[in-house]
C-alpha cells in the first residue's frame, strides 16, 4: 500500500513537471515571437536612420584621420640631410690645379676643392684659420709666426707639417718654378723651428702679409724630387694631385668630338674624411668644364648640372626656369676704366678729369641686372682708410664741358672736340661679354655728347689678357681684385707700371712720388689708425690726377637648380671663395618632426 502511494506521488510530480516544461516552451515561443521576430519586422522602417548614423560615424573617422595627417605635416619640416652628387659646370679648360699656378676659372675651382691653405677670408673679409691654428706678429710687423693645427694629414694619409708649408712658399720664391705669385714673396725668409711652427721674416713691415697665406699648401713628400723648372708640367697638377682640402681626386676624364666647342672635361672628387674642418656632407663633387657657353647653358637648363658659374647672366629662360636660384656674390673688387696716362690725349690730366666728371656712373650701373655699390675711389666703401672726402668728381656734364673748353678743346661741326688739329679720340679696349657691352656702349654714348670720340674694341679673353700684360691700349675697362685690406700698392705704385718688370698691374701707368711714398707708408704700418693717416696723401693725389674712372663692384652669378644649404652668399675676393664652406653644403632634404 505504501509502495503504491509512492508511485502515485511520483507520477503526479512527473506530470506536473511535464506540464511546466510545456508551459515554458510555449512561453519561450511567445517571447521569441514577440521580442525577436516582431522586431525584425521593425528594422525596415528604421533602416535609413541606422544607415545615417553609420555614415556619420564613417565621416567622423575620416575627419579624425585627415586631421592627424594635417597636424603631422604642421609639426614636421624639411631639413637638409647629408648625401647626394653635386655637379657644377664651369666654362674654360682644366689644365693645372696646382695652387701656385692655378689662375683660370676651371683650374682655381678644382684647386680650391682639393688644396687647403693656412687661412681663408670669410664673407666679412676676416682671415679665418684653415690649416693654421693662429698667427702672431712682432711689434715691427716684420716677423709673422704661424702655428699649425695638430694631427692634420694629407689625403694619402701622410702627416702635414711645417716643412710642407715652407716647401710651398720656397717653391713660389724659386724663379725656376715660374709661379705668378713670385713677386709677392721676394725677400721673405721662411724657417720652421718645429713641425708645427712656421716663421716668416720680411725685409720690411707689411700689414697685408697674412692675406697672402691663403694659397693652397703642397705636399713636400710627393714633390721634393721634382725639379722646380719641371713642376708646372708635372702629372701631379692634373691626374695625380694630392691635397688636404675638403675633396680628393677620384678620376679625370675628357670627352672630345669633331667640334672643339663640344669638348668637355669631368673631374670627379670624393669627400676627404680627414679634412680639418670636418668631413664634407656631399657624397661626390663633380666639376664639369665646358669649352662652349651654349653647351654649358643647355646642360644646366636640362637639369644635368646642380650649379653653374656665370660671370655674365645667361638668357632669361634659364634665369626664370622653375627651381633655379640666382646667387649674386659681390666681389671685393673694382671695375674701372683705366686711362693710360703716358701717351696720347689721355696723358692730359684735364682731359681725364673732364671725362670723370662728365660720366654718369649711377645711370650706367642702374642698367645692370643686379644691385651693387659704386666705386668712387681706389679703395672700396667700408675698407680701412676709405674716405668719402677723396671720391672722384661727381657727375656734372656742364662742368665737364667747361673744363674741356678751358683746356683749349673746341667742338667742331661734327660735334667732336679738337685741339691743335688733334681730335679728342681714343680707343677703349673691352673684354667681349654681355655686361661689358652694356657698360661700354653707355660710356661711349655719354662721352660722345661731350664731344669725345671713344672707339670700342671688343676682344676675346686671350687678347684681353695680352692687352693687360703688355699695356697695349689707350684705355681699358677692367676689374681689379682688392680684398679687405687697403694695400693697393700693386695697382698704383710707379714701380708696377713698367711692363718689363713682369706682372705690371699699374694699368694706368700712374706715377707720382707723393703717392708712392704714401702707399709705401700705409702698407708698412701695423697700427690701423696710423695706416689711415698714411694713406690720405695717396687718396688726395689720385683724386686730383684722375688716372681711372671708378664704376662699380662686379659680381659672380652662381646659379643652382636646387636649394644648397650651407652656401654662403656674402662678398668674396676671388670666384673660388664660393667654396669656403663647401664641407657643409647639403642638397638633399628629409621631413622631420619638430620637437
Amino acid at each position: 500500500m505504501q509502495l503504491r502511494l509512492i508511485r502515485l506521488r511520483f507520477r503526479r510530480k512527473l506530470r506536473h513537471r511535464q506540464k511546466q516544461v510545456e508551459e515554458m516552451g510555449t512561453q519561450a515561443e511567445e517571447n521569441i515571437e514577440k521580442h525577436l521576430y516582431k522586431r525584425f519586422e521593425n528594422l525596415l522602417p528604421v533602416r535609413r536612420f541606422v544607415l545615417g548614423w553609420a555614415g556619420l560615424l564613417i565621416i567622423l573617422l575620416a575627419c579624425v584621420i585627415a586631421q592627424n595627417l594635417s597636424l603631422s605635416g604642421y609639426y614636421q619640416t624639411l631639413k637638409p640631410v647629408p648625401g647626394g652628387v653635386y655637379s657644377e659646370g664651369v666654362l674654360g679648360r682644366f689644365t693645372n690645379a696646382n695652387p701656385i699656378y692655378a689662375t683660370t676659372e676651371a683650374d682655381t675651382t678644382v684647386s680650391k676643392l682639393v688644396f687647403a691653405g693656412l687661412f681663408y677670408q670669410d664673407t666679412s673679409g676676416i682671415l679665418k684659420p684653415e690649416l693654421a691654428d693662429n698667427y702672431s706678429v712682432n711689434a715691427k710687423g716684420t716677423i709673422f709666426t704661424v702655428k699649425l693645427k695638430s694631427n692634420i694629414r694629407w689625403q694619402d694619409g701622410q702627416p702635414l707639417t711645417a716643412s710642407d708649408v715652407a716647401f710651398t712658399f720656397n717653391t713660389i720664391k724659386n724663379p725656376d718654378a715660374l709661379s705668378p705669385l713670385l713677386s709677392g714673396w721676394t725677400g721673405v725668409n721662411i724657417t720652421t723651428p718645429d713641425s708645427h711652427t712656421i716663421v716668416f721674416t720680411l725685409p720690411d713691415a707689411l700689414a697685408s702679409f697674412p692675406y697672402g697665406l691663403t694659397t693652397g699648401i703642397l705636399p713636400r713628400h710627393l714633390l721634393k724630387d721634382v725639379p722646380p723648372a719641371s713642376l708646372r708640367s708635372a702629372d701631379f697638377n692634373t691626374i695625380n694631385m694630392v691635397g688636404s682640402g675638403a675633396f680628393a681626386l677620384k678620376s679625370l676624364s675628357a670627352q672630345s668630338g669633331t667640334d672643339p666647342n663640344s669638348d668637355r672635361q669631368e673631374i670627379t672628387l670624393t669627400p676627404f674624411n680627414g679634412y680639418v674642418d670636418g668631413p664634407p656632407k656631399l657624397d661626390t663633387f663633380v666639376v664639369q668644364v665646358f669649352a662652349n657657353q651654349i653647351e654649358l647653358n643647355n646642360q644646366f637648363k636640362n637639369g644635368q648640372l646642380t650649379a653653374m658659374e656665370a660671370i655674365n647672366a645667361p638668357s632669361s629662360n634659364i634665369l626664370h626656369k622653375q627651381g633655379v636660384i640666382s646667387n649674386s656674390l659681390l666681389f671685393r673688387a673694382a671695375n674701372m676704366v683705366f686711362f693710360k696716362d703716358t701717351s696720347g690725349v689721355l696723358a692730359d690730366q684735364n682731359v681725364r678729369k673732364a671725362i670723370v666728371s662728365g660720366t654718369n656712373v649711377p645711370e650706367i650701373v642702374s642698367k645692370l641686372d643686379y644691385v651693387t655699390p659704386l666705386v668712387t675711389e681706389p679703395l672700396l666703401r667700408g675698407q680701412l682708410a676709405y674716405d668719402p672726402a677723396f671720391q672722384q668728381a661727381k657727375y656734372d656734364a656742364s662742368s665737364s664741358i667747361s673744363q674741356l673748353k678751358a683746356d683749349g678743346w673746341i667742338k667742331g661741326k661734327n660735334g667732336l672736340l679738337t685741339k691743335n688739329n688733334t681730335q679728342l679720340t681714343f680707343t677703349l679696349t673691352v673684354a667681349d661679354n654681355p655686361e661689358n657691352h652694356i657698360v661700354a656702349s653707355d660710356l661711349q654714348s655719354q662721352w660722345r655728347k661731350l664731344g669725345i670720340n671713344a672707339q670700342l674694341l671688343y676682344v676675346d679673353n686671350v687678347d684681353f689678357q695680352n692687352a693687360l700684360k703688355y699695356h697695349s691700349y689707350d684705355a681699358i675697362l677692367n676689374g681689379i681684385s682688392i680684398g679687405i685690406d687697403p694695400d693697393v700698392f700693386v695697382y698704383w705704385n710707379s714701380n708696377q707700371a713698367n711692363i718689363g718688370s713682369g706682372n705690371a698691374l699699374n694699368f694706368s701707368e700712374f706715377k707720382n712720388a707723393t703717392a708712392d711714398s704714401s702707399l709705401e707708408a700705409g702698407r708698412t704700418r701695423i697700427n690701423p689708425t696710423l695706416r689711415i693717416i698714411k694713406y690720405k696723401p695717396f687718396l688726395s693725389v689720385w683724386q686730383q690726377s684722375a688716372p681711372a674712372l671708378g664704376l662699380y663692384q662686379p659680381r659672380l652669378l652662381y646659379l643652382t637648380n636646387t636649394y644648397v644649404s650651407g652656401l654662403q652668399t656674402g662678398p668674396i675676393v676671388s670666384s673660388s671663395d664660393r667654396f669656403n664652406n663647401v664641407q657643409n653644403w647639403e642638397i638633399r632634404q628629409a621631413r622631420v618632426t619638430i620637437n
